[in-house]
């Protein structure tokens, strides 16, 4: 870990008001549209959630990237979005190949989100591979998705800075090659070393949020409570991260925005139902308000 890490800004509504989104104006396209990539056989929920996430964060379109075996059901849940069916694996997971199925879809949209629900290592890695070159950004890897940035740190420096990474302790452990333990030490260092490496913006996810920027910026979000610590939650993130970036929020921007949003949903639940017991599938729709209570 580096020797020094910056001192972190507290992230608070004020700070969010001073530091405000772009305006909605007009139409679908004026606003943006998302890809969301991701998904196998077993895991399509997490796209699901993905996706809706971004929508209910201003996103104006939406298409979606999955598994050839799901893409109908995706379609039928997903009524708002253009779904592209990919080639999988025999263990039901996005191929490598699938990389040349979905490259037109992903040069043209406004955001790309790569990760949530992909499975196998290998195929995931050699995916990104095949795909990141060609993009300019801006790009959120997530889960999975960040496989190319633990085998290659440098994966990403083509998009020169137009990257957002929403990793958890675990996996941010497997890209800077340490123990787990060394992160729960120094979470905030880990996402500062992260960014610096990668030359991305690093959204560490936990029960403090640390985001970090390649040029040394650091901001801490303290929102959200233990309810937050369930099965999908992180993808609900994720997609925050990528329909504000196709909204036309910078990297760090979106980053910082969708930590608080995603924490403010938790605590809106939790003062409705309780604590513990919402599920991941309840945050998205808690986002529109959560941003209308900062951008009101």
């Amino acid at each position: 870990m580096p020797p020094s890490t910056p001192d972190p800004t507290l992230v608070t509504p004020q700070v969010l008001r001073n530091w405000r989104l772009p305006e909605p104006s007009g139409g679908k396209n004026a606003r943006g549209s998302i890809l969301v990539i991701g998904g196998s056989a077993e895991t399509l929920g997490a796209v699901l959630l993905a996706a809706e996430a971004a929508m209910r964060a201003g996103a104006g379109k939406l298409q979606v990237a999955t598994v050839a075996s799901r893409a109908a059901l995706a379609a039928q849940t997903l009524p708002e979005a253009l779904v592209r069916a990919l080639p999988e694996t025999t263990g039901g997971a996005i191929s490598a190949e699938a990389a040349d199925e979905v490259r037109d879809l992903a040069e043209n949209a406004g955001a790309v989100l790569i990760g949530p629900g992909m499975a196998d290592t290998e195929e995931t890695q050699a995916f990104g591979a095949r795909l990141l070159p060609h993009l300019r950004g801006p790009v959120v890897l997530d889960a999975l998705g960040l496989s190319c940035v633990t085998a290659d740190t440098a994966c990403l420096h083509h998009l020169e800075g137009r990257v957002v990474l929403t990793p958890n302790p675990t996996e941010i452990a497997y890209a800077l090659h340490v123990e787990d333990d060394e992160i729960e030490a120094d979470p905030a260092g880990a996402a500062a070393e992260l960014a610096r490496r990668a030359r991305a913006v690093v959204g560490l996810g936990g029960a403090t949020s640390w985001i970090a920027t390649p040029d040394d910026r650091l901001w801490q979000d303290e929102s959200g409570n233990a309810g937050l610590g369930v099965s999908g939650s992180g993808d609900v993130r994720a997609g925050i991260t990528g329909g504000l970036l196709a909204r036309g929020a910078e990297p760090a921007q979106a980053a910082v925005w969708a930590a608080y949003l995603h924490g403010r949903a938790g605590e809106r639940l939790s003062s409705s139902i309780g604590p513990l017991g919402f599920l991941a599938r309840e945050l998205p729709g808690e986002i529109p308000g959560a941003l209308a209570e900062i951008t009101s």
